[in-house]
């Protein structure tokens, strides 16, 4: 049985009617850009994540680089962000000619080490982007103390985790600024590019709101710089169709996850991180060593709500490339989310040195992880499938 690593007809298809009535409904009023279900739909989103305002703009990335934007980061200054993440993190801060600092990770949860974080702060630095990654919450008690600590602004990254929590908190809603993504392959995914920022700042809304749109106010008077940053019409009014189902997608991915951690967990080899250890990394490795782990399996902190737009993997001993190709063989969808870290990355080549040294857990994550289907229409018999073919290649 082929299993796909994500099928967004699956979800899409039963909407058509909906879609078509929605799309129907823009192509008559002829308001593709700003119209009213942009306004309906920034409303869903402040009211489900229990923000004051969220602006829908053109992408996640876009979402990044306006908060960045709003919060006056400017050439030279610094900005701490994970080495492991997506690039759209510290390219964001690259094009405003800002420097990316990369800090290190935790390998349990995959989030900023806020230990690395403190150690690479300097009198240049002037924001913190923790990153949700995966659809889990970094910790960002820790995170908000040391950026009030240091006079820092923060802007959450949450492009792959919106509905999830930290200690009841929505993420996106703790820092400065949100940003998330409505990216087709995301948990809320749309039908092209889209994205949000929300904020609970007054003064900070009004002028994202501004600067989205070419940081005009009123029309054709320009007291700043901006960009293109609008969401089309159209893309809000189909994203409203599938937002009042949000608690609902996230249910089924959070019931496929558990399915995998309980019968992945009974094969010889695989075992589940223990949070326990996510402070100290030799420690880690030495227990996973007296449990003969050859496949970690993720973990969600019992103070989170996971949303698992990733189910990722940790496969040890250099056996990584060996598993996805056994997958793949298997006609099984999987993907390394992401074999090269952003400090290795050739753009950044020419960063100072000190903004690109000790991501080591970072480096050797880039070379065991591995994700697997989890997106919520995956049905039973597809689980077991992927189960079976890793239960195979263990031997």
């Amino acid at each position: 049985m082929s299993v796909p690593l994500l099928d967004v007809n699956a979800q899409n298809h039963p909407l058509e009617s909906e879609l078509q009535a929605a799309f129907n409904q823009v192509l008559k009023h002829g308001r593709f850009i700003m119209g009213p279900e942009m306004e309906t739909f920034e409303k869903e989103i402040a009211a489900m994540v229990g923000v004051k305002h969220a602006l829908s703009v053109s992408s996640g990335t876009d979402a990044l680089l306006l908060a960045l934007m709003a919060l006056d980061i400017r050439p030279g200054d610094e900005v701490l962000c994970p080495a492991f993440t997506f690039f759209a993190t510290a390219g964001a801060v690259s094009r405003l000619g800002a420097v990316p600092v990369f800090t290190d990770i935790c390998p349990i949860c995959f989030n900023m080490d806020v230990n690395d974080a403190r150690k690479k702060i300097t009198a240049r630095t002037r924001a913190i982007i923790p990153v949700h990654l995966f659809g889990q919450c970094a910790d960002m008690d820790p995170i908000l103390a040391l950026a009030k600590e240091n006079g820092l602004r923060v802007v959450e990254d949450a492009a792959q985790s919106i509905g999830s929590k930290y200690k009841n908190r929505d993420s996106g809603t703790m820092g400065d600024f949100g940003t998330y993504s409505f990216f087709p392959s995301k948990n809320l995914g749309g039908f092209g590019d889209g994205g949000m920022l929300v904020t609970n700042d007054d003064a900070l809304a009004e002028f994202a709101k501004v600067l989205r749109n070419h940081g005009s106010k009123p029309k054709y008077y320009h007291h700043y710089v901006g960009g293109n940053f609008r969401m089309d019409t159209l893309q809000c009014a189909l994203l409203s169709v599938k937002v009042k189902r949000y608690a609902q997608y996230t249910a089924q991915r959070q019931f496929n996850a558990a399915h995998y951690i309980t019968e992945l967990s009974k094969l010889p080899g695989v075992v589940q991180a223990d949070p326990a250890h996510c402070k100290c990394v030799s420690a880690q490795d030495s227990w996973l060593a007296a449990q003969n782990a050859r496949i970690v399996l993720p973990v969600s902190y019992a103070h989170n709500t996971h949303i698992w737009n990733q189910f990722t993997l940790r496969v040890l001993d250099n056996q990584r490339d060996s598993l996805r190709d056994h997958l793949v063989a298997k006609n099984i969808g999987c993907d390394i989310y992401y074999p090269v870290t952003l400090d290795q990355q050739q753009c950044f080549t020419g960063l100072p040195e000190s903004s690109r040294t000790g991501c080591d857990v970072s480096h050797r994550l880039a070379g065991e992880v591995l994700s697997i289907p989890i997106y919520g229409e995956l049905n039973e018999a597809q689980r077991n499938e992927v189960i079976a073919a890793i239960n195979e290649w263990l031997g």
